[in-house]
C-alpha cells in the first residue's frame, strides 16, 4: 500500500484542532523549561492563543464532506465540532480565572496549564471518538488529568482528600465502563467500531440478550459518573468543595460536555436495539438528578457545594433532550450546554474573585456585598438567575427549549417535574442574590466589612476581569440574541448523518405504532348477513 492510500485512509486533517492543542501543550512545557518561573506572566496567554487557533480550525472543518479519520476511529462531524468547541472555550475561561489563583496558592502555573491542556485534549478526542479503544484512551486522558488537577494544591488537605476520593470512585467507574464495552466487543463478534458493533449484534441476533443489557447498564454507569448524574454523583460535592475552584469550573462544563457527547454517540450508534431500555434508565437518572440536586442544594452553606448539587440538577435537565431522541431534543441539549458554559463559568469566576479577596466561600459571608463590590454582585446575580431560568437570561431559553422538546416527544410528566424542580432551584439562587443586594449596611458579614479596596492592576487580576466581563456579557446577550445559537445547535444535528438516521428510524417506529392493527380494522367493518334478501 503506497503512502497516498495510507494518507487518504488516515485523513489526519480531521484532528487538526487537537494537533494545535498538542503543539500548544509542548510549547508551554518547552518555554517553562527554558525560562522557568519568569515565563508565568505570559505563558497563560500562549495557551489561550493556541486554544483560539484550535477553535478557528474547528470553524473551517464545519460541514466537511469527509469527516471520518483514522479508518473510522474518529468522526469530525458537526456534532463533535460543537462539543469540541465548548470544551476549548471552557479551557480558555479556566486559564483566565486560574492565573491569579494558582500564583496565590504558590504552585507552578505552567504545569497547571499543561495538565489542563491534556484534559482538554482528552475531552476533544472523546467528543469525536467512534471506536472503543479511542473512546477508552480519550476517557482516561480526561480522567487522569482531572485527578491531577483536583489535587494540584498539594499543601491543602481538602484538595488532597478530594483528589483521593475522585481517583478511587473514578477508577471504579472506569473499570465498570471498560467491562461493559468489553461485553460489546464480544457480543458483536470482535468489532470495535461503533457502527460495526451494532451490525454485529444485529447479525448475531443477540439484541435482547442478557449480555447486551449488562453491557448497557455498565456503559451508562460510566457515563453517569462523567456527567455527575445521581446516583453516580457521590464524588461531586466533595470534589467541588476541596478542589481548586478553576478546576471545578472546567469539570462542571468541559468534562460534562464530553460526557454528554459520549452518551449521544455511544448509545444511539451501538445500542439501537435496546433504545427503549436506555431511555428508561436515563429517565430514572434524570428524575433522581433533578430531585436530589435541587432539594439537597437548599440546605448547603458553602457556595461551591451549592453549585455542585446545582450541576447535578442541571445534568438532569439536559438528559430530557437525550431521552426525547428527536431533532429538537438533541438540538436543545447542544443549545443548553452552550449557554451553560457562559453562565456557570461566570458564577465560578465570581466565586474565585470573592475567595481571593476574603478567603472564604460561605454563602453567609456574601451579605451586603453590593455595598463594596457592585460589579461582582451584578455578575454573580445574573449568573445565578440565569442558572435558575429567570427570563430574559440565557438559562431561561435553554430550559424552555429543553422542556418544549420533551413535551413534543410525549415526556409530559418528566417536563412537569423539571418545571417544579426549576421553581425549587430559583429559591436557593435568589437567596444568595437577596443576601448580597438587600442586606442593610449594619447587616454586612465580617468578610464584607473587611473587604479590600477593589483594584484590577494587581498581577493576574486583569485576565480574571476579562473573563468576568466576557462571560457576563455572553450570559446576558445569549438570552436576548439567542437565534444564532439556536441555528448553530439545529445545524449541528441536521448535518450529522448518524443522528439523522437515528431520528428517522424513531419517527418510522412511532408511525408504525400509530397504525391500526389488521384485526382491529376487520372487526370495525360492518358485518353482512348472507341470508338477507337483495
Amino acid at each position: 500500500m503506497d503512502f497516498a492510500n495510507i494518507a487518504s485512509q488516515l485523513n489526519a486533517g480531521t484532528i487538526l484542532p487537537e494537533g494545535i492543542v498538542i503543539l500548544t501543550l509542548l510549547g508551554v512545557l518547552i518555554v517553562d523549561l527554558i525560562l522557568g518561573r519568569t515565563s508565568a506572566r505570559w505563558i497563560g496567554y500562549l495557551a489561550i492563543a493556541g486554544l483560539f487557533a484550535s477553535i478557528v480550525a474547528l470553524y473551517f472543518q464545519w460541514d466537511s464532506p469527509n469527516p471520518i479519520g483514522f479508518t473510522g476511529s474518529f468522526n469530525s462531524d458537526d456534532l463533535s465540532i460543537v462539543f469540541r468547541g465548548i470544551i476549548a472555550l471552557s479551557a480558555i475561561a479556566t486559564i483566565l480565572m486560574s492565573i491569579r489563583y494558582v500564583e496565590q496558592s504558590g504552585t507552578a502555573l505552567a504545569e497547571f496549564i499543561a495538565i489542563l491542556l491534556s484534559a482538554t485534549l482528552g475531552g476533544m478526542f472523546l467528543s469525536g471518538a467512534s471506536e472503543l479503544v479511542m473512546i477508552f484512551i480519550s476517557l482516561e486522558t480526561l480522567s487522569i488529568s482531572s485527578y491531577l488537577l483536583t489535587g494540584y494544591t498539594k499543601r491543602d488537605p481538602r484538595s488532597n482528600e478530594a483528589a483521593l476520593k475522585y481517583l478511587l470512585i473514578g477508577a471504579s467507574s472506569t473499570a465498570i465502563f471498560l467491562y461493559g464495552v468489553s461485553l460489546l466487543y464480544g457480543l458483536s463478534g470482535g468489532q470495535t467500531e461503533l457502527s460495526a458493533i451494532a451490525n454485529g449484534i444485529a447479525t448475531a441476533k443477540v439484541g435482547q440478550s442478557l449480555g447486551l443489557v449488562i453491557a448497557l447498564v455498565f456503559a451508562i454507569a460510566g457515563i453517569g459518573f462523567k456527567i455527575s448524574a445521581a446516583p453516580f454523583h457521590q464524588w461531586t460535592p466533595d470534589v467541588y468543595e476541596g478542589a481548586p475552584t478553576p478546576v471545578i469550573a472546567f469539570l462542571s462544563v468541559g468534562s460534562k460536555a464530553a460526557g454528554f457527547a459520549l452518551a449521544i454517540r455511544l448509545l444511539t450508534t451501538a445500542f439501537p436495539l435496546v433504545a427503549e431500555e436506555w431511555r428508561f434508565v436515563f429517565t430514572a437518572l434524570a428524575v433522581l438528578s433533578m430531585i436530589l440536586g435541587n432539594v439537597v442544594a437548599l440546605a448547603q452553606t458553602s457556595m461551591k457545594r451549592m453549585l455542585a448539587y446545582s450541576s447535578i440538577a442541571q445534568a438532569g435537565f439536559v438528559m430530557i433532550g437525550l431521552i426525547a431522541g428527536t431533532q429538537a431534543g438533541y438540538a436543545s441539549m447542544v443549545f443548553y450546554l452552550l449557554v451553560y458554559l457562559f453562565m456557570n463559568l461566570c458564577g465560578f469566576t465570581c466565586i474565585i474573585l470573592f475567595s481571593l479577596r476574603t478567603g472564604t466561600d460561605q454563602i453567609a459571608e456574601y451579605s451586603g456585598l453590593y455595598q463594596k463590590d457592585p460589579l461582582l454582585t451584578l455578575a454573580l446575580s445574573i449568573s445565578l438567575l440565569s442558572l435558575g431560568g429567570i427570563p430574559p437570561l440565557a438559562g431561561f431559553f435553554g430550559k424552555i427549549y429543553l422542556f418544549w422538546a420533551g413535551w413534543q416527544a410525549g415526556l409530559y410528566w418528566l417536563v412537569l417535574l423539571g418545571l417544579v424542580t426549576s421553581v425549587v432551584s430559583i429559591y436557593y439562587y435568589i437567596r444568595v442574590v437577596k443576601m448580597m443586594v438587600v442586606k442593610e449596611p449594619h447587616e454586612m458579614s465580617d468578610a464584607v466589612k473587611n473587604y479590600p479596596q477593589v483594584r484590577w492592576d494587581l498581577p493576574g487580576l486583569r485576565p480574571l476581569q476579562v473573563g468576568l466581563v466576557v462571560t457576563l456579557i455572553a450570559t446576558t446577550v445569549a438570552g436576548i440574541l439567542s437565534n444564532p445559537l439556536f441555528t448553530l445547535a439545529n445545524n449541528s444535528i441536521s448535518n450529522t448523518p448518524f443522528l439523522q438516521a437515528t431520528i428517522n428510524s424513531n419517527v418510522k417506529a412511532q408511525n408504525l405504532l400509530l397504525l391500526p392493527k389488521l384485526d382491529s380494522v376487520s372487526q370495525s367493518q360492518p358485518s353482512v348477513d348472507s341470508t338477507a334478501k337483495i
